[in-house]
């Protein structure tokens, strides 16, 4: 497997804690407004369709507080045909207390999803994460009992209506021994078994999973997943397959992805793809989109390849309520909707990769927030070893920008020495423009400018590729 950035503590509604970012109203409109016809769900044209013709299922993931968002909602409704309720369904949220239990907040997904013909995925019924600290309290002698009551309470309470449950997650460490949680204290290795014949007794017919991250190649943690799974099928416990996270980084995806798939589902076991996202550094770069795209289609063909791989699933619908910005500082837009709701570069990827002739493409025009287009023009006055740079930013869309940040390269050997109208982060090579806090706003048609000084080695040239929070601009 690639080398991973090492993950960071995730606070409750962070990581598989699902969390929503602000959507503002007007974002919502423009996004609702300006999308291109085929994602409205024609026929033959969705992820939806494409995947199923393939035999296989495209899903996203959501949350209660997402309901409330129509840009979303739409694109969920039509785009995808597997749902997994992010963060309703946990311990914390159904049994918030011993023997107290609620489904308010899940059955509203449930209900969103057959009322747009989706399939459900459970998420999650045993996992050390968003656990009541009621559970983790408890003398070892009472675990198991709790836990059998919460998964048959749980589990025969959707009855019928899933899919799949992801009957216990994140069960190792990365080094692949169990997770010292309040189960595995107080059952040992054996509470996994335990789950999973709770689960099958309590709903005769839905698929019982497994469900982790980093698993995705070969390493120590896949390894433990696998011979877990091998003895649990020797042994005759209930279990219908194995859901890899797939959180990835750009470029890193790994090269054992479709030997480890296979030699899973050499076992008898079915295998998905359950928490799909590919963070980039922000600000996301043309080359860093591209990257994304080609890693999506490497996700959709290596399941296609693998015999029992049912499904991929893609953690959130957009960028907008990706849970990756609130806990990898630094990284971002990991999804195939941009922060508006429009389709991006891994969105044409997935649907070529799943057999459209062209997959729905981003706007023609480049896009910033808002539904805004930017242009940006410049100019440069270089003397021997220093010059400055004159940039202007305009808004040519539709929408006003409130805040904005444009993304460059400088030419090799230009070392930034100081600016005006914008924060510029670092001095070298990548660079960020931020606005200030009088030029932020940008009404249709209005402009901002700002420049630079800057040393050189020889290269004057102005840079000549533009990006506004990840979506490229026009040059004049």
């Amino acid at each position: 497997m690639s080398v991973r950035t090492p993950r960071l503590p995730r606070p409750r509604h962070a990581g598989r804690a699902f969390g929503a970012a602000a959507f503002t109203a007007v974002a919502a409109l423009a996004a609702a407004t300006l999308l291109p016809t085929s994602q409205a769900g024609a026929a033959g044209t969705t992820l939806r369709s494409l995947a199923e013709a393939k035999g296989i299922y495209f899903g996203t993931a959501i949350t209660q507080s997402d309901l409330n968002n129509s840009a979303l909602t739409a694109i969920a409704g039509s785009q995808f045909g597997m749902l997994t309720p992010g963060n309703e369904m946990k311990w914390d949220t159904t049994e918030p207390s011993r023997g107290s239990f609620n489904f308010a907040p899940a059955d509203r997904i449930v209900s969103f999803a057959q009322a747009n013909s989706m399939r459900l995925r459970g998420h999650t019924l045993v996992w050390h994460n968003q656990l009541p600290s009621w559970v983790s309290g408890l003398p070892a002698a009472q675990v198991k009992a709790a836990m059998e009551n919460h998964i048959t309470t749980e589990a025969t309470h959707y009855k019928g209506k899933l899919y799949a449950w992801d009957v216990v997650n994140e069960p190792f460490n990365e080094d692949g021994s169990f997770r010292a949680d309040a189960f595995y204290n107080a059952m040992g290795s054996g509470f996994v078994a335990d789950a999973l014949r709770t689960a099958r007794a309590a709903d005769p017919n839905v698929k019982l999973y497994l469900n982790d991250y980093n698993i995705e190649g070969l390493n120590p943690k896949s390894d433990a997943m696998y011979n877990l799974v091998k003895s649990l099928k020797s042994q005759g416990v209930p279990l219908d397959g194995v859901g890899f996270q797939a959180h990835f980084i750009a470029g890193q995806l790994p090269s054992t992805f479709k030997a480890n798939l296979q030699r899973f589902t050499a076992l008898g076991v079915n295998v998905a793809i359950t928490e799909l996202d590919d963070r980039v550094q922000l600000p996301a770069t043309t080359a860093s989109l591209a990257q994304q795209a080609s890693d999506y289609a490497g996700v959709v063909n290596t399941c296609l390849a693998v015999t029992g791989c049912v499904g991929i699933t893609q953690w959130g619908v957009g960028d907008a309520d990706s849970w990756i910005p609130g806990t990898f500082p630094g990284y971002g837009a990991a999804t195939m909707y941009d922060a508006n709701y429009r389709p991006k570069p891994a969105y044409t990827s997935s649907a070529t990769a799943l057999g459209a002739g062209t997959g729905p493409s981003p706007s023609p025009t480049p896009t910033a927030p808002g539904g805004a287009s930017c242009k940006v023009t410049g100019a440069v006055n270089a003397w021997n070893t220093g010059l400055t740079e004159d940039l202007t930013l305009t808004n040519t869309g539709p929408s006003t920008i409130n805040g904005w940040s444009l993304a460059f390269t400088l030419p090799a050997g230009q070392t930034v020495t100081g600016s005006w109208n914008a924060s510029l982060t670092p001095t070298t090579g990548q660079i960020a423009a931020t606005s200030l806090s009088y030029n932020g706003t940008l009404a249709p048609g209005a402009s901002a400018s700002f420049g630079f000084q800057a040393t050189h080695t020889g290269n004057t040239s102005l840079p000549t590729v533009f990006s506004l929070n990840g979506t490229p601009c026009a040059t004049a």
